[in-house]
């Protein structure tokens, strides 16, 4: 049977992206629990979430039937898809935990998630002829005001260049990952399950020699607590998340993508004054209430656009 295409809105990869964002968020309660339980540093952390997440992925991807792709790439493109966009969430990451450490939680957030809007609006004009709109231009600075007030209005924040200037390049690697998977999503090139595999596999092998200098293995008391913990940090705001985010990031314009993904911080906030028992202050609600706000407005607007033709795999 040939493969039938039919044009699917954009919705649902909004949906895809809200749910990989507020699953992400859920990453800093899970990791502040690891840090609690455990010695184990950030860059180990992030090695064995990647590492995980990929066992879990390619666990999924062989008990799913197989799909017969849209488009065949050759071997070359394949490899570089995976090692740019590997390498772009590899720096993501790494730089982002190097600038929490340098400049501190606060600062390192409202840079990295501030910056990559910006970045990602700018190259997408340049590289994808992707134009933001007034609509879109109101909602960044919504969504930035609020990531401001949500991060900084919750006590002093110290800034040193150094943390700085790693939080920049943070948000340039997702910049990166965000535009590369876009380009090559307008192509029609590979699947989304099959991008995040490799992604993983080129992130974990870079990320293990930095693993291995900072210490591997950590020490711990609650051992039954840290493999639950690090059970669900590969699976969540890991395996289930990128998967979503690759596959709506493919789809959606670039710029809406960074802004969507400005829920993370406020699915962050929400988990600290529920469950680790932060005090809910005027800021948090000041903050959730403007990003919210700004990426309902972005969304009703993406998913009111031009629907996006695409090809459905016939499973065989």
């Amino acid at each position: 049977m040939p493969n039938a295409v039919s044009g699917l809105p954009v919705g649902r990869d909004l949906l895809y992206l809200i749910v990989a964002g507020v699953a992400w968020g859920t990453a800093g309660a899970a990791a502040s629990l690891v840090y609690r339980t455990s010695d184990m540093g950030p860059v180990a952390l992030s090695f064995w979430r990647c590492a995980a997440g990929l066992v879990l992925l390619l666990a999924a991807r062989l008990l799913r039937p197989r799909a017969r792709a849209a488009v065949r790439e050759p071997l070359g493109r394949r490899a570089l898809r995976a090692g740019a966009t590997g390498l772009g969430l590899a720096v993501f990451q790494t730089a982002y935990f190097a600038a929490v450490s340098a400049t501190g939680l606060a600062v390192a957030t409202v840079v990295t998630l501030g910056a990559g809007p910006v970045l990602i609006a700018l190259g997408a004009r340049l590289t994808l002829g992707e134009h933001l709109g007034r609509g879109g231009a109101t909602a960044v600075v919504g969504a930035l005001a609020g990531l401001g007030v949500l991060v900084l209005g919750n006590g002093g924040a110290t800034v040193r260049p150094w943390g700085v200037l790693l939080a920049v390049v943070s948000a340039a690697g997702y910049s990166v990952m965000t535009l590369l998977t876009r380009r090559w999503g307008r192509d029609g090139a590979g699947d989304g399950s099959g991008t995040t595999v490799q992604t993983f596999a080129v992130t974990t092998l870079i990320l293990l020699p930095f693993a291995l200098a900072e210490g591997l293995l950590p020490h711990t008391a609650e051992p039954l607590r840290l493999g639950w913990m690090m059970a669900y940090i590969a699976a969540v705001p890991t395996a289930l998340a990128y998967a979503l985010y690759f596959a709506g990031a493919a789809v959606v314009r670039s710029a809406t993508v960074s802004v969507v993904m400005l829920i993370e911080p406020v699915s962050a906030a929400v988990l600290a004054v529920a469950l680790l028992g932060e005090r809910l202050t005027a800021a948090t609600v000041v903050g959730t209430a403007l990003m919210l706000g700004s990426v309902a407005g972005l969304a009703v607007t993406e998913a009111r656009g031009v629907r996006v033709p695409r090809e459905e795999p016939v499973l065989v």
